[in-house]
């Protein structure tokens, strides 16, 4: 198997192939996948499956800043350009998240070409089914983290026309990268995840391998960035159905560096950010002062998702299980999601619930008040500090600020260094990262545009 995997990885790099090439084997002694237990074992390569979640976006948001001295000391120009919005040059060239995020797109277009050659067979129908829906779940999840990055927020009056990410659905090097538009892009992503709900098995297996839980809340969070609120909430509703544990984080060692168990009991799936850069690491991003300021005393989230760095800032050490950043789908996400469709729904009492269920988990046991609201409006602002209290570095704050400015919430991010203010403003064309020049230069897809 490591042989196939091999060849694999060695076709990946090789971009200017014709296929003749690919036709012929490099050495009679490397397989090509043949079987339902090669595809599978390909799946199961979880540092390229499930470990690289692109974590620009995160770098991008809101949660965290630099003092000069840090910003200053970074590695390249590319991460001070990330920090402050440049409009270009935020990726070095040959290795960054671009090239990270589009690996697994293409083990799961082998996989996908490779299954019609099997038979489906009554002994296998079980196994092959599932090892469809695992590639269908990958490809969605990869093409949705790259959209959250390099395309604009999903608005149905511009959706058709705004560039979207590329749709390498096939292993033909010889097809030229396009940008199809962000409609094309999502319509993808759902038409992907609908079909592998029915493949996969309820619930998790391993919490490195998809399941049908696994794919409604990829659903649920795709359906939010498009403010579809209804579906949302109807697909974290079927997750929460299959998979609807959650941590008591009272049970937590709040003195260990990292808290939090993996594959814990709210992890759906897991994914992490394995190519995160220095910003995130070793206390060099300090969570911002009103941030860290709005957890109460009681809650616990004070003590397991942070740690004092001595000069009165603090440090994020909350990642579910792993010191780099948690980017997988789990309870927590889907119950402030079902909460907020169903507040945007006008019923308040059931998204109170749903926002209640989940922090008494999270506060000092005995001391937790349940939260109330007056209507739908202050429950919503109630669910959706929340939701950023709660999912902080999760990859997920950067599409959150993009589909609420279409909402209206006026988000304007604001830093400054070295005496220099850098501002986005609500809706502005850089909430669209650009995507690596190389790849620009490589593939002749348009840039976006500044």
């Amino acid at each position: 198997m490591k042989r196939l995997y091999l060849l694999l990885s060695f076709l990946l790099l090789v971009l200017p192939g014709c296929d003749s090439f690919l036709d012929d084997k490099p050495d009679q002694k490397l397989a090509v996948p043949a079987t339902l237990a090669d595809l599978q074992a390909l799946l199961n390569e979880h540092d390229r499956m499930n470990h690289e979640v692109p974590n620009v976006g995160e770098i991008s948001a809101d949660n965290f800043y630099l003092t000069d001295a840090d910003w200053a000391a970074l590695p390249n120009e590319q991460e001070r350009n990330q920090y402050v919005w440049a409009p270009e040059n935020l990726f070095p060239p040959q290795d960054n998240e671009w090239r990270r995020n589009f690996p697994p797109v293409y083990v799961a277009a082998t996989v996908l070409e490779t299954l019609p050659a099997i038979p489906r067979t009554p002994a296998n129908a079980q196994v092959w089914d599932e090892v469809k829906g695992q590639a269908l779940y990958y490809r969605a999840h990869q093409l949705l983290q790259a959209a959250f990055v390099w395309a604009l927020a999903y608005d149905t009056e511009t959706a058709s026309t705004d560039l979207g990410i590329p749709l390498r659905l096939t292993t033909n090097f010889n097809e030229r990268s396009t940008r199809p538009s962000v409609q094309d892009t999502y319509d993808r992503i759902l038409l992907d995840l609908e079909e592998a709900v029915p493949l996969l098995p309820p619930t998790r297996l391993h919490a490195l391998r998809p399941s049908r839980a696994a794919a409604h809340a990829l659903l649920a969070r795709t359906c939010l960035a498009m403010r579809k609120y209804a579906e949302a909430g109807q697909h974290a509703d079927a997750g929460l159905q299959l998979q609807p544990a959650l941590l008591d984080y009272n049970t937590l060692d709040t003195a260990a560096n990292y808290p939090f168990q993996r594959f814990n009991p709210e992890v759906i799936t897991e994914h992490f950010s394995w190519g995160v850069s220095l910003t995130l690491r070793e206390n060099i991003a300090r969570v911002t002062p009103a941030l860290y300021a709005s957890y109460e005393k009681n809650d616990l989230r004070r003590s397991v998702f942070f740690r004092p760095n001595g000069d009165g800032s603090y440090a994020f050490q909350g990642s579910y299980g792993n010191d780099s950043p948690f980017g997988g789908l789990a309870t927590d996400e889907l119950y402030l999601t079902r909460a907020e469709a169903t507040a945007r729904a006008g019923r308040v009492q059931e998204a109170l619930q749903d926002l209640n269920t989940l922090l008494a988990t999270r506060w000092r046991r005995g001391t937790f008040v349940p939260f109330t609201a007056q209507n739908a409006q202050e429950a919503l602002a109630l669910i959706l500090q929340e939701r950023r209290k709660q999912l902080l570095q999760r990859n997920l704050r950067w599409m959150d600020i993009k589909r609420l400015n279409k909402e209206g919430a006026g988000i304007t991010l604001q830093r400054t260094v070295q005496g220099r203010t850098y501002t986005l403003p609500p809706h502005d064309k850089r909430f669209a990262l650009p995507l690596p020049e190389d790849v620009i230069a490589l593939s002749g897809m348009p840039q976006n545009p500044r």
